[in-house]
């Protein structure tokens, strides 16, 4: 392929694109393709040098296929999948005195991030653990207390007896 054609599919894909990212990789090769120094390309896109080199060189050797944006992962998990699944099992079913949080029975971020690093050695901050127990299906909730084993027959006795003769006074 000669560099005209090079040339002339560079511009076509930069008309056709929407995507900034793509148009200023496209910009770089065609300024490039022009005669253009990388150092004058990295002044004109406001990259570095690198990066415009780079953008050089994948369509160099692959193409206008190789400037396409590959997929990002992120950061690595911290805990294994088998960990991740501990964690979620110890919430969902113990209580943190259960699992030797001194007198605490009821899970919180400070709590989770206390029993992770404990088990696992791993410390996360209270927006990381929030994350991580979002992903895992969890949701932030605020205590209630409920009264199980009380007896319907009083209750209904404080409603209609108890309760108005204290609202009257």
């Amino acid at each position: 392929m000669t560099i005209t054609d090079e040339k002339h599919r560079v511009e076509l894909a930069l008309r056709e694109t929407s995507d900034k990212r793509m148009y200023e990789r496209y910009l770089a090769v065609l300024h490039r393709l022009e005669g253009h120094t990388i150092k004058d390309i990295s002044k004109m896109i406001k990259r570095t040098e690198k990066t415009t080199a780079g953008y050089i060189h994948r369509f160099e050797r692959d193409g206008i296929k190789g400037l396409a944006m590959g997929h990002s992962p992120g950061k690595p998990r911290r805990l294994t999948d088998e960990q991740e699944g501990i964690l979620a099992d110890t919430v969902a079913n113990k209580r943190p005195v259960d699992v030797g949080i001194e007198a605490k029975y009821t899970w919180t971020l400070k709590l989770a991030m206390l029993y992770v690093e404990r088990e696992f050695g791993e410390s996360y901050t209270e927006k990381g653990m929030s994350v991580l127990l979002h992903r895992l299906g969890f949701s932030h909730t605020k205590a209630t207390y409920t009264m199980e084993l009380a007896d319907p027959a009083e209750q209904e006795a404080f409603k209609s007896v108890t309760f108005p003769a204290l609202k009257k006074s």
